[in-house]
């Protein structure tokens, strides 16, 4: 069986609190975006082999396989379920890593929807929320997969209706990592600004005066670079531009289809998203 678990942009982002957890309160809408992953998982019968046979092509995966959130899914199920038999599982990585796209999260929960599926577990969408909530804050977002406002750690969401399936996204990932936990260190909180669920509800071309990330505060400063492209999508006629998560990618969202030659001479993967449908991604 073969799923395509699916990248997501934030919709602004703002920190409110500092939890007595050592997390921080977030205010967010995430909102799915089709750029894809491939993961596959097919039954091993060799009987010598071990429970979880794991490969992967496309981008180079970071960090050993007893860390991915694909491996830990199916661990993780598989304490409920022993009897599961042993699995050949690979994994083509195709959305950017460490770039604010929830790629790793999307892995875990589509793989705890795929294993439910087809091996007929039962486990009712709340379940498979609550297992991928074990694998992290914005994991159970993707069992849904629909845009929700977002709180607490990010995994508080509610239902909300945001279609920008008649716009144009284009996604620049310029390949720079952002270290999360230095990000939130160094977060300004903005407990009492209006909240993202508020200001999505509006039209979109007042976005760019109220809709804010606050983790550009703190990443443009050492990253110049990620302020520009915000700039250039703006100046190619963006209604709305953001960088998404603590970074590094920014998208712009745009009435048509943008020209994208502005970036070709740059070092960036490129994704444009147009009527719902991911166009292409180019590595430069």
């Amino acid at each position: 069986m073969v799923v395509f678990p699916n990248a997501k942009i934030n919709l602004g982002l703002r920190a409110t609190s500092k939890r007595d957890d050592g997390y921080h309160n977030l205010d967010t809408v995430f909102y799915p975006i089709p750029i894809h992953d491939s993961l596959e998982v097919i039954i091993n019968t060799r009987k010598d082999d071990k429970p979880i046979t794991f490969t992967h092509s496309g981008k180079l995966i970071s960090g050993d396989q007893q860390s991915n959130l694909c491996i830990k899914a199916i661990e993780l199920i598989r304490s409920d379920f022993p009897d599961l038999p042993n699995m050949l599982v690979h994994l083509h990585k195709n959305i950017p890593m460490g770039a604010g796209m929830g790629g790793g999260s999307s892995d875990g929960a589509f793989m705890i929807s795929l294993i439910n599926d087809k091996f007929k577990l039962g486990i009712d969408n709340s379940n498979q929320k609550a297992y991928a909530l074990k694998l992290g804050s914005d994991c159970p977002f993707f069992i849904d997969n629909k845009p929700v406002y977002a709180t607490g750690r990010g995994e508080l969401m509610k239902p909300i209706f945001c279609d920008l399936s008649k716009k144009s996204i284009l996604v620049i990932s310029p390949g720079i990592h952002i270290s999360t936990g230095e990000a939130f260190n160094n977060i300004q909180l903005s407990p009492t600004a209006p909240s993202c669920e508020q200001i999505v509800q509006q039209p979109i071309n007042t976005w760019k005066e109220s809709l804010e990330n606050d983790f550009e505060k703190t990443v443009f400063p050492k990253h110049p670079e990620l302020g520009a492209i915000k700039n250039q999508l703006y100046s190619m006629g963006a209604i709305y531009a953001s960088m998404t998560g603590s970074g590094s990618t920014i998208y712009g969202i745009f009435e048509s289809s943008p020209d994208i030659s502005p970036f070709h001479a740059y070092p960036y993967e490129i994704g444009l998203i147009e009527n719902g449908k991911h166009k292409r991604i180019s590595i430069n």
